[in-house]
């Protein structure tokens, strides 16, 4: 198992250069430049990015790059806060995403595994029907939309929850966005929990179990409930990263200072070292979560880590 780690950590190293080289190629093809304010003269604009080091070789400002990135170092905006550190800028708009996005996960974990187990201990039953008929929904329509939704009927009609993001009511003023984008997640949830939950129970393996006079809670917790958590896991893991980062669209809906936004504003700036400096936060979470989860798979089943040992 520390072997197969190791090296899943050599190979994630090796991706996130890839991704940092394969930005640093894209943002140069790219209409325009940070600097696109019609004041600046041709010499100015020569001279701020002289200034910045964009006037070097793609692969020296990656080397560059990468060299500050090591010391913590993800350089200062261009654009959108001049000169200001980007881990200024991320320190304040990191916890708002990454809160609202771990409500979001832990919410359509818990309320989708829930909704599954009940759809399939009541398989055909008027139950099973609702449950999938509220995962069909959840998975066709955009998170977005129920944001509107919601927003709608309880910010509008109602009145009971705020509909712009208040930094003195967090609580309630990031109640529907987690909730809006925690659907999703409850959908897929739901729906691999059903599926898995029924194959399961028709196992022989639990007929074994009931044979030995194992029944209720202890049946389906223990002994089903934990060959369904490969599906869940497996399909919720590409949902955490997203969700923990924030939903630009929910954000922007919401007038949330979250990541999203910020990605979307230095994208319309050409902002670079921003854009890259978030792209670099997805690429570290997603590929830490997918570690995360292949370790969890061993201590689930012990089978998986066995085959891995070996290999």
């Amino acid at each position: 198992m520390k072997k197969y780690i190791l090296k899943r950590l050599l190979i994630s190293v090796i991706t996130l250069l890839v991704i940092i080289l394969v930005l640093f190629l894209m943002l140069q093809f790219m209409p325009g430049s940070p600097f696109n304010d019609e004041k600046l003269s041709a010499d100015q604009v020569a001279s701020m990015r002289k200034a910045y080091g964009l006037d070097k070789p793609v692969i020296v400002q990656f080397l560059i790059y990468v060299k500050k990135v090591l010391t913590g170092d993800l350089g200062v905006s261009y654009s959108i806060s001049q000169n200001t550190p980007i881990t200024t800028l991320l320190s304040t708009r990191v916890p708002v995403s990454f809160r609202m996005g771990v409500n979001a996960v832990i919410i359509g974990a818990l309320l989708g595994m829930l909704l599954g187990i009940a759809a399939a201990l009541h398989h055909n039953s008027a139950l099973d029907t609702i449950c999938t008929v509220i995962s069909v929904l959840g998975v066709s329509l955009p998170s977005y939309v129920f944001g509107l939704i919601l927003a709608y009927f309880f910010s509008y009609r109602i009145r009971v929850l705020p509909l712009l993001y208040d930094q003195a009511r967090v609580i309630s003023s990031t109640f529907l966005p987690t909730l809006a984008l925690s659907m999703f997640t409850i959908a897929t949830v739901a729906r691999f929990t059903r599926s898995s939950m029924l194959e399961v129970l028709d196992s022989e393996f639990m007929l074994l179990a009931e044979s030995k006079g194992i029944t209720g809670p202890a049946l389906i917790f223990r002994h089903a409930l934990r060959n369904v958590m490969i599906s869940v896991i497996t399909v919720l893991a590409p949902l955490v990263v997203d969700l923990m980062i924030g939903s630009l669209v929910i954000e922007q809906i919401f007038a949330i200072p979250g990541i999203g936004t910020l990605m979307v504003s230095s994208i319309q700036s050409n902002d670079y070292n921003v854009t890259i400096a978030i792209a670099l936060i997805y690429s570290i979470m997603y590929i830490g979560v997918m570690l995360i989860v292949d370790i969890l798979y061993g201590i689930i089943d012990p089978r998986i880590r066995l085959t891995k040992t070996q290999n």
